[in-house]
């Protein structure tokens, strides 16, 4: 009797033989290059950095892997459209600037977005936590004093229209408090002035650096954006849980290729990716800092930023 093979299993095979077939010609068309759209030292980067080697495996050819910060993504993502598409250089970035309006992002979106979704990677939660110059301990001291002082609370993200933007304006509006926005480029020089306790407040990605701060008690825990606890952080609560759905937003990232680039040679990047996380080291290394490996096929990504998109434009409207 023939072996029947349940569908991840014949899915995992057909990736395999694509890879096979793909390698030799990814290795005579040249490197690949990932941007990442964000400083080094965050989480993102350390992500791309990490994938870059397995990924070189899979692909038969050097990964190379810089930054181009700024914008909150938008930046790589503008310059990324640029580029050829020869499927040879790729953004590492969060979906928030494709699908943010193009009046926030400056990213256009759409059948005509001049860049495509290649594979989703991960999906981080977001974390908020007090900085050393926070003089509170709990979610409900940073709202009793941002009414007691508004506008003296300062709240620092990673820059304007990316998911800590929308956090705050979303928990200045659930709770009717004023708090000052600080963007920053990225993570890494953020961090640093966190610790610096340049600003109060932290919106940040769950990431390793991040949780050491925390159980260090450099950082105060305060709330979280995810769909449920986590079990690096189990008795931190989710913005839901303390009253601010609309604010309860987590991350999803992924690699984006230039509008155009063949379709054969996204379906190896995609392929090529869902083979790296679907190692044991790599997912292990992703769920123990608190991300979710994602992986899946390129249509389904889509899917999820025109989910997002319209997530986001519902979240902008004013609510009722």
């Amino acid at each position: 009797m023939p072996m029947r093979l349940d569908r991840r299993t014949t899915l995992t095979l057909l990736a395999a033989a694509l890879l096979t077939r793909g390698a030799s010609a990814a290795a005579r068309d040249g490197p690949v290059r990932i941007v990442v759209a964000y400083p080094p030292g965050g989480i993102s980067d350390q992500v791309a950095r990490a994938l870059a080697g397995p990924l070189a495996q899979q692909l038969g050819t050097a990964v190379q892997v810089d930054n181009q910060p700024g914008a909150g993504g938008a930046i790589a993502l503008r310059a990324l459209a640029r580029a050829p598409a020869d499927g040879r250089t790729l953004v590492f970035s969060a979906i928030t600037p494709l699908a943010f309006d193009a009046q926030l992002s400056g990213v256009t979106r759409g059948e005509h977005a001049p860049v495509m979704p290649v594979a989703g990677v991960m999906q981080t939660p977001s974390l908020l936590v007090g900085t050393p110059a926070f003089r509170g301990s709990h979610f409900d001291d940073l709202i009793a004093l941002a009414r007691a002082r508004p506008g003296a609370l300062r709240w620092a993200t990673s820059g304007l229209a990316t998911t800590g933007h929308l956090v705050l304006e979303q928990v200045c509006r659930a709770f009717d408090i004023a708090v000052a926005h600080v963007p920053y480029k990225g993570g890494g020089q953020q961090l640093t002035d966190a610790l610096g306790g340049q600003f109060e407040l932290l919106a940040t990605n769950v990431g390793p650096v991040q949780l050491a701060h925390v159980r260090s008690g450099r950082f105060k825990p305060l709330a979280l954006g995810a769909p449920a606890r986590l079990a690096v952080l189990p008795g931190l609560p989710t913005l839901a849980e303390l009253g601010c759905p609309r604010a309860n937003l987590a991350s999803l990232f992924g690699l984006f290729a230039p509008a155009g680039t063949p379709a054969a040679r996204v379906e190896l990047l995609n392929a090529a990716v869902d083979q790296v996380l679907q190692q044991p080291a790599i997912r292990a290394a992703l769920l123990a800092s608190g991300n979710l490996p994602t992986g899946g096929g390129t249509a389904a990504f889509a899917r999820e930023i025109a989910l997002a998109s319209e997530g986001i434009a519902r979240l902008l409207r004013p609510e009722r």
